[in-house]
């Protein structure tokens, strides 16, 4: 039989320590290659995204094809607490990059706008090596048209997980399951891998994002 002082060490409350947001971003600094699934609530694979509404053309959902595989060039300054990150498709889509850019404001990261749906989408931190990316307030007409919270989660050495969960109009469309490696440390050049060529700029501007 266990003693009470045993009982009261094996319950005694654990060790949280304190981590930023900017820790966590420049913890994922550099070059990743995502591969991404989707599924439906269900738990079926889908092998195709759900429509978006700027889709005039009905063959443009059927063209984003899952699963698929990205690169996915991620940028923090720790001096200033800028981001800018690159994600381009290198298969199963168009490869076209989507640079978003943001930067630390009250020890939250908060993003420029440019490229994003939901324009109050905010980056927190959930303790060690995890970032969550969802909307900074749940009750605006552009929420409640549109949310994609974001779980990123760093797993040790050079791999990484993120599960994005999609509502649309307040209903839940798929959900994302992306496993990471980091495939270099350096993310201000382009990779071999890279469908654009190793020359010219990782990132697109503001303006060149969709």
């Amino acid at each position: 039989m266990s003693s009470p002082h045993h009982d009261a060490d094996r319950h005694a409350p654990l060790g949280v320590r304190a981590v930023s947001v900017a820790e966590t971003l420049a913890t994922f600094r550099g070059v990743w290659l995502d591969h991404l699934v989707a599924y439906r609530p269900d738990g079926t694979p889908m092998d195709h995204d759900v429509a978006h509404p700027a889709d005039v053309d009905p063959g443009a959902t059927a063209a984003r094809r899952f699963p698929f595989q990205q690169l996915v060039y991620l940028d923090f300054d720790t001096a200033t607490g800028r981001l800018v990150q690159t994600n381009l498709p290198l298969t199963g889509r168009p490869p076209v990059p989507r640079t978003f850019r943001g930067g630390i404001e009250d020890g939250v990261l908060v993003f420029d706008g440019a490229g994003l749906e939901e324009p109050g989408t905010i980056g927190v931190s959930g303790g060690p090596g995890v970032l969550v990316l969802l909307p900074r307030r749940v009750d605006t007409p552009a929420h409640r048209r549109f949310a994609d919270p974001d779980y990123v989660r760093y797993l040790g050495g050079e791999q990484r997980t993120r599960t994005t969960t999609l509502y649309r109009d307040g209903v839940l469309e798929r959900i994302l399951t992306v496993s990471g490696t980091r495939i270099h440390l350096d993310p201000t050049r382009r990779v071999p891998s890279d469908p654009r060529g190793t020359d010219g700029p990782v990132h697109a501007q503001p303006e060149e994002s969709p």
